[in-house]
């Protein structure tokens, strides 16, 4: 295959995104974008979307080893947000490469859903350990908050990637419209403010506030998609019988 140019890669991948519905505002407006740039310039040094995954893998681990063996201050947590973010980018350009150049492998994908269990569960347990050794609160309950929450985003992720394999695929329709405000009423629930959530990491007694509500947050919006898959598959079993 001829290799493209950063110009031609970046025309390619604006005709070749994913549908954006259904994203929030940091990812759709920030993130994608930001991958479809360095997954272009990336496309024109030959990196494959293994590499890519493997450099979100360092990036990502690099900020949760900050956050769980380095004590709180404003500089750490500057960095912690960065790494986070860039290896938040770098997750989009490994799918955007594969793209790019006609598609993925499921040795690729395996890897990419992979390392994203292994960053969704231990970026709260690091804050949980950060806590246990640096308490920000006297009261030994606020340990439930980090506990809670990767409770929550280990069970939404796996939501997230068994609902595909239950439901029947539907086109999109055509006219499907959403409301322009939802991508910035579930933007709580963004792993990209997640992730420079982490600039307050300093300032812990305002981290742990904002931290909570980001917990409440997706916690609810957790029980709202469980209840919707669970009605969309009884559905789908009663069509079936």
């Amino acid at each position: 295959m001829q290799q493209m140019t950063f110009a031609e890669g970046l025309s390619a991948l604006k005709n070749a995104q994913k549908p954006s519905r259904g994203t929030a505002a940091y990812s759709r407006r920030i993130n994608r974008p930001a991958g479809r740039i360095v997954a272009a310039a990336a496309n024109t040094w030959s990196m494959t979307p293994n590499q890519a995954t493997a450099v979100s893998a360092t990036l990502s681990a690099s900020a949760i080893a900050l956050i769980a063996l380095a004590r709180p201050s404003v500089s750490s947590g500057i960095a912690i947000a960065v790494l986070l973010a860039l290896g938040y980018v770098m997750d989009s350009v490994d799918g955007q490469l594969a793209r790019l150049r006609g598609g993925g492998s499921t040795a690729g994908e395996w890897l990419d859903h992979t390392v994203d269990s292994f960053k969704t569960v231990s970026l709260h347990l690091a804050v949980l350990i950060s806590w246990f050794r640096w308490p920000t609160f006297a009261d030994d309950r606020w340990l439930l908050v980090p506990i809670g929450f990767t409770i929550v985003a280990a069970v939404t992720f796996f939501g997230l990637m068994l609902m595909p394999t239950l439901r029947p695929e539907q086109p999109i329709a055509a006219d499907y419209s959403e409301n322009p405000l939802r991508q910035f009423v579930i933007l709580p629930i963004d792993y990209g403010l997640h992730c420079w959530l982490f600039v307050l990491w300093g300032w812990p007694v305002a981290f742990g506030w904002a931290y909570t509500f980001i917990f409440a947050s997706c916690t609810l919006a957790l029980v709202a998609a469980m209840r919707k898959w669970w009605r969309e598959l009884q559905a789908n079993d009663s069509l079936g019988a």
